[in-house]
Parts: C-alpha cells; sequence; structure tokens
C-alpha cells in the first residue's frame, strides 16, 4: 500500500507543485483546500473562491483526489482574536507565525491524520531532518523559517517540504513544464489567509479608531494621527506632517498609549529608533531548550522576516527572553517576532514584549 501524504492545497504555484512532485514520487496524494476566512474584501470578492478553483484544476490535472475543509471558527479563536487583542495593546503583531502553529501544524495536521495519512505536505520552503530540526529553505530569498519557528519537531516529524531544496525560479520552471494553470499566479501576500486589504478600512471595522497628536521628542504637537493601531515603529510613508520641520522625513518613533499620542521624529537614523536589548514573551524551542534560566547563547537572530542574521546574545529569564544585540538594531517593534538561529538551523524564538533601551545609538 502506498503511504498516503494530504497536501495543503491554497490555489498557489508552491503548493502545486508540491503536490505534484508527491505524485510523481508514487506517493497516494490528497489535496485539502482551507477555507479559514469567508469574508468579501473590499471590491466584493472572496479571494477564497478563485483559490478554491484553482486548487480543483490543479488536482484535477495531477490527477489526485481533493477536499475542501472548513477551520474559519478555529482560525478566529486562535489567531485572529489574537491579532485584534495585539492591535488594541498597541503592538505590531505577526498573525502567520500563529496561523501556522494554530492552522496549519495543528488544525490541519489533526485532519490528515484522520484521512488515514502518514505526513503531511506545504509549499513552504523550508527544510527538515530526521529529528525534526528546522532548517532554512535552499532558496536564501524565499526561505520562511522564521514563520514556523513557533512549530516543535513532533508537528515537523509528521511535514514534509518538497519545494524546501527548491529555488523559487525552479518552482515556476517546473508548473509552467507541466502545464499548471498556476505556474504565473502571484504569491499571496496580506494577512495570512485574509490576503491583501486596504488596511485601514478593514482594521476599523473590528477596532475603534481613536485619533489623536502627533508629538515630537519635544513634545510639541506637529499634527493629527487617525488611531494608534495603524502605525508601526519606524513607519514613514502615510504621516501626512511632510511639510513641517526641518525637511527632513519624519518616523514613528513610540507609542503614548496612556494619553493616545503619536510619537514622531525627524530622520531616518534618529536615535530613538536603535535599541540593542529587547524581552520577548512566549518563548518556545523547535527541540530541547538549548538554555537554562541564566545561562547566555550567542547565537543570531532576525527581529523582522526580511532581515539579514543579526549576531546577538540571548538569556534566558524565567520564561522570558532577554536579546542583547551586538550592534544597535534599528525599529525592533513590540508584538514582532525575534527568531533565532544556529546556523542554518531555525531554533525558536519569541514575541518582542518590550524594547529595553530605545536610544541605545548616537546621533
Amino acid at each position: 500500500m502506498k503511504e498516503r501524504i494530504v497536501v495543503g492545497m491554497s490555489g498557489g504555484v508552491d503548493s502545486s507543485v508540491a503536490a505534484l512532485l508527491l505524485k510523481e514520487q508514487g506517493y497516494d496524494v490528497i489535496g485539502v483546500f482551507m477555507k479559514n476566512w469567508e469574508e468579501k474584501d473590499e471590491s466584493g470578492v472572496c479571494t477564497s473562491e478563485s483559490d478554491w478553483a484553482d486548487v480543483r484544476e490543479v488536482c484535477d490535472m495531477i490527477g489526485i483526489p481533493y477536499y475542501a475543509v472548513n477551520f474559519a471558527q478555529e482560525y478566529w479563536d486562535r489567531v485572529f482574536s489574537y491579532f485584534l487583542s495585539e492591535y488594541r495593546a498597541g503592538r505590531t503583531p505577526n498573525p502567520d507565525v500563529l496561523c501556522n502553529r494554530e492552522i496549519k501544524f495543528r488544525a490541519f495536521l489533526d485532519f490528515a491524520m484522520q484521512l488515514g495519512a502518514s505526513k503531511m505536505a506545504t509549499g513552504h520552503f523550508v527544510q527538515t531532518n530526521e529529528n525534526g530540526d528546522l532548517l532554512r529553505g535552499a532558496d536564501p530569498n524565499k526561505d520562511q523559517s522564521y514563520f514556523l519557528y513557533m512549530l516543535h519537531q513532533h508537528q515537523l516529524k509528521k511535514a514534509v517540504f518538497p519545494v524546501g531544496h527548491m529555488t523559487k525560479a525552479d518552482v515556476r520552471r517546473i508548473a509552467q513544464e507541466k502545464g499548471l494553470p498556476v505556474s504565473q499566479k502571484k504569491d499571496s501576500t496580506g494577512v495570512c489567509f485574509i490576503g491583501e486589504r486596504k488596511f485601514k478600512q478593514f482594521l476599523s471595522t473590528y477596532l475603534p479608531a481613536q485619533p489623536g497628536d502627533m508629538v515630537d521628542p519635544s513634545g510639541k504637537t506637529v499634527g493629527r494621527h487617525d488611531g494608534l493601531m495603524y502605525y508601526t515603529l519606524g513607519q514613514r510613508r502615510g504621516l501626512g506632517i511632510g511639510g513641517c520641520g526641518d525637511g527632513r522625513s519624519w518616523f514613528v518613533i513610540g507609542k503614548d498609549l496612556e494619553r493616545n499620542r503619536l510619537l514622531v521624529a525627524q530622520g531616518e537614523d534618529h536615535p530613538k529608533l536603535y535599541s540593542t536589548r529587547s524581552l520577548c514573551t512566549g518563548v518556545t524551542w523547535v527541540g530541547d531548550a538549548p538554555l537554562q534560566p541564566g545561562d547566555t547563547l550567542r547565537c543570531t537572530c532576525k527581529f523582522r522576516y526580511r532581515q539579514g542574521d543579526q549576531p546577538v546574545d540571548v538569556t534566558l529569564d524565567g520564561d522570558k527572553l532577554l536579546i542583547t544585540s551586538l550592534e544597535p538594531q534599528r525599529a525592533v517593534t513590540p508584538g514582532q517576532s525575534a527568531v533565532l538561529y544556529l546556523g542554518d538551523q531555525c531554533i525558536g524564538g519569541g514575541v518582542v514584549e518590550t524594547v529595553l533601551d530605545a536610544g541605545a545609538k548616537s546621533e
């Protein structure tokens, strides 16, 4: 009997090629489309409907059975409610990491096992080994290990990543050669499973906006903000105050939640944008914890997805993680994930709760 693998299919090129490769390798492959968001966008379009149509067309072409499963309630309870609570608290969340842990590698993994599968598969650009360690994808421009750092070895041992050893160009070439209808479909962006939205309009339907003052480092009011939830540390665009000051661009350097004030300053290298220490909560390790409370580990860290590896020392302080960067870091943002690496191995990370020393770089 063939080994059964259930593939999470989004309607995109990566998961489509993943399913195709597994089929060609002789596995009993089943495609499953997850519907986790049921509302239409601003144009009245439900993108999941067109994605589901793409999944059906690809599966028919490959010659594999397919299902659709609805995890909308799980997504709301486990991911979107957290997303809203973080914005309400003035932070900038990254829902994709929670979405992977709670939906793709928990709810979906359970469903795959119910279908009699020995493994589940996705189109993520990551790799694993026999120990269930999480390794970077071969394509440095597409590596997605940052978004999977909350997973544990027991989940990763039940997962396969058929395109993790490939480049994006390889994936598109295979899709084109095999005539897959999604070979040129653009990569999805935006919030996990929700897609691209006009952010202010989308968020305002769930959280009431509270406009307030924008103030410079001296406390002078230089403009008005539309609601603190719409802004993030280091933001330049959309402030609407370009005509005042000394002519340099304005940047968000902080939020005063108590007085509902947005703190702004001029100059992309303003000291308040830089820090060397941050405290993280929700610490998770892919495998066994590499350090005990009080110990310090030298490794590298990414404070955002597109950032290069930053050398850091990490210390476990109770259930929190103190990260000390060897060089000042720009715009480390509460709510975002700090993801840790030892070489090409992603070992875990946490969510930035507090930046401890903003102003660590001198002018």
